[in-house]
Formats: structure tokens, C-alpha cells, sequence
């Protein structure tokens, strides 16, 4: 899972306000080419969407679920087929009920401290988050101290600034809403919302 996302280099970090928004912008950036997506628990009805498209899109997909805030929901992410599992801060134990059910853990961390925490404590992939307050000098800082440690960046990275990230020294970047065209989205518009998001890929 691991190698999935570092070969994809840019994960969607989808936080979009309604099922209906988020199942169109996965289906969207399926087409568009991304194999690896995230959803965010702040959507509503997260858990029972990643259910539904671990059951339809197969295992070509991988889903994970982010702002996973506590074991209750890690829990639920797990048995509803999340591939991966995505804190913004430390979430003790989250990273063991992960392993033990066969998936992995990004948690976040931001200084050194908090970095190294959330390796300790068994992360497989550290979501440096957000990473628009220190950018990408911030991000080099903490690879040069740590690494050996998977660093993913997430917080404000776009088109402009990503390889930025990548010359820094993270493994991969997750991409928030800025992977969507929110206009196209909200009219429909298919076509357009996977040629912005293959700019990404292209990039």
C-alpha cells in the first residue's frame, strides 16, 4: 500500500460537503487516473461511501479515510474496506488496530517532536500537516533530520508549489480540494473536472 501511494506521488484529499459531490468527484478522478483516494470523515456519510466504492470500484482502487479522530471510527473505516487510514495529529493506538487488520496509518505530525512521535509510534507514513504554515523549506528540515522517514505533506499544496514538496524530500503530497474544480463540480461538468485533475498526474 505503501509503494501504491508513493508511485501514485499525489494523493486527492477529498472534503467536500455532500455524498452525492464526493461519490461524483471520486468517479471523476478514477477516470482522470488516480488510483489512490482519500476521504475525509468530515464528509457526511463517509464511512458508508467508502463501503460503497470498496464494494464498486474493486481492487484496482484504494480508499482511504482521512481526519480519523479516534479507534471508535478507525474501527469503522476498517470494516467498511478502508485501505488506509489518515490522522492530522496522534491518535494513540490507531496505528496497531491498522497492522492488525492488514491496512496502514499516515498520522500527522508538524515539529520534530511530533514527527518522530508518530513514528515511534508505528506510523508508516507521516502526514506532515498543515504544511502550508511552514512549506516546503519546513519540509526539508525535518527530512534532513528524519530520513528515514516516509514524509506526505497535506495542507495547501497545488500545482504551483508541489514539486516544490517533492525536492524537499516528501515521499508523496496529499492534495486537497484544490485537485477539484469546484466549478465544474457543482455544474456537472465531467469532462473538465478530470482535465483539472490530470494536471497532476501530468505535472
Amino acid at each position: 500500500m505503501c509503494a501504491r501511494l508513493a508511485a501514485q506521488r499525489v494523493v486527492p484529499v477529498l472534503r467536500l460537503g455532500s455524498v452525492e459531490e464526493t461519490r461524483f468527484a471520486v468517479d471523476c478522478l478514477a477516470e482522470a487516473g488516480f488510483a489512490c483516494i482519500e476521504l475525509t470523515l468530515t464528509t457526511p456519510g463517509a464511512v458508508e461511501l467508502i463501503a460503497e466504492l470498496r464494494a464498486r470500484l474493486g481492487p484496482e482502487a484504494s480508499i482511504g479515510a482521512g481526519t480519523v479522530l479516534d479507534l471508535a471510527s478507525a474501527e469503522r473505516c476498517i470494516a467498511a474496506g478502508a485501505d488506509f487510514l489518515v490522522s492530522p495529529c496522534m491518535v494513540a493506538g490507531m496505528a496497531a488496530r491498522a497492522h492488525a487488520a492488514g491496512r496502514i496509518a499516515l498520522i500527522g505530525g508538524y515539529t520534530p517532536a511530533e514527527v518522530l512521535a508518530a513514528s515511534r509510534e508505528g506510523a508508516d507514513v507521516v502526514k506532515v500537516f498543515p504544511a502550508s504554515s511552514g512549506g516546503p523549506a519546513h519540509v526539508a528540515a525535518i527530512h534532513a533530520v528524519f530520513p528515514q522517514i516516509a514524509l506526505c505533506p497535506t495542507g495547501g499544496v497545488s500545482l504551483a508549489n508541489m514539486k516544490d514538496y517533492f525536492t524537499a524530500g516528501a515521499a508523496f503530497v496529499g492534495v486537497g480540494n484544490n485537485i477539484i474544480d469546484t466549478a465544474a463540480l457543482r455544474a456537472g461538468e465531467r469532462h473538465r473536472l478530470i482535465e483539472h485533475a490530470r494536471k497532476y498526474l501530468d505535472a
